[in-house]
C-alpha cells in the first residue's frame, strides 16, 4: 500500500549544514529533488530572509554543494529560486530512498532540523530505506507515517518501521520494561547484535511515535493507571 512518511534529521548529518551556520535567519523550503543518473541529486530549492550575494558566498563555501544556479531572480515575496547540486556525501542519503523506490515530495528546515516528507509504493521498501541511512550513522526521526486508502483525509495513525519493531518487542520479551529492569541495555543490544547507541536510537524513537500515536488517537480522556 502506498505509504507517505515525515522524517527528521540535523541539518549537521544532511545538507547545507555550513550554509545555516552562516545565515541563521535563512529560510529553506525544497519545491523538488531530481535524481540524475545513479550519482547527482538536485534539488530545486526556495531561498528568503537572505541577501543574493550572502547566500551565494555561503553555498560556494558549503561542502555539501557541488553546484548552484539561480533559475528565478527575488519574487515578490522576497524569495530566491536555485537549482542546486549536492555532493556526493548528501546524495547517498537521497539514494537510499530512490534504491528503494522512495521519492522525495517535499523538505523544509525548521529548528536546526530538516523535514522530509517521503513517498513509497510499499511499506516494507520504507522500513529499509529507513535502514540504509541508519547504517551510514544518520540519525533519523521518524515521525508520521500514513497510507493512501484508509481515509479521506489519506491518514491513518503512526506506525513504526521494521527495525524499530523489532527493538520494541524484543525488548518487552527480555523485560527491558518491567520495573525493576530484567535486562540492560547493553544486554539488549548484545541480544540484537546491534551497538548500544543504536539500539538507544531506536528506542527513543519508537518509544515517540507510539507515544504520539497514544495522544493524538486518545479520544476517551486520560487514562488513571500508572
Amino acid at each position: 500500500m502506498t505509504t507517505i512518511t515525515e522524517l527528521t534529521l540535523s541539518t549537521d548529518e544532511f545538507a547545507l549544514a555550513e550554509t545555516f551556520q552562516q545565515l541563521p535567519a535563512l529560510d529553506v523550503r525544497v519545491e523538488s529533488v531530481v535524481a540524475e543518473g545513479p550519482v547527482r541529486t538536485t534539488p530545486l530549492v526556495w531561498f528568503s530572509n537572505v541577501d543574493r550575494g550572502e547566500l551565494e558566498e555561503a553555498l560556494a563555501a558549503d561542502p555539501t554543494v557541488a553546484e548552484y544556479r539561480q533559475l528565478l531572480g527575488r519574487t515578490d515575496e522576497g524569495e530566491l529560486f536555485y537549482r542546486l547540486q549536492y555532493t556526493d556525501a548528501v546524495g547517498s542519503i537521497c539514494r537510499c530512498v530512490y534504491r528503494h523506490r522512495g521519492t522525495v515530495l517535499d523538505a523544509q528546515v525548521s529548528d536546526g532540523r530538516w523535514t522530509l516528507r517521503l513517498l513509497f509504493t510499499r511499506r516494507e521498501e520504507l522500513s529499509r530505506a529507513v535502514s540504509d541511512i541508519e547504517k551510514r550513522g544518520v540519525a533519523i526521526d521518524v515521525k508520521r507515517m500514513v497510507e493512501a486508502g484508509q481515509n479521506e483525509d489519506f491518514e491513518t495513525s503512526a506506525a513504526l518501521t521494521e527495525p524499530q519493531q523489532e527493538a520494541v518487542a524484543e525488548a518487552y520479551r527480555q523485560g527491558y520494561y518491567d520495573v525493576p529492569r530484567e535486562i540492560s541495555l547493553e544486554e539488549l543490544a548484545n541480544e540484537l547484535e546491534i551497538s548500544h547507541q543504536a539500539l538507544s536510537e531506536r528506542l527513543r524513537r519508537a518509544n515517540r511515535v507510539l507515544a504520539g500515536e497514544q495522544v493524538d488517537g486518545s479520544a476517551g480522556g486520560l487514562a488513571t493507571s500508572d
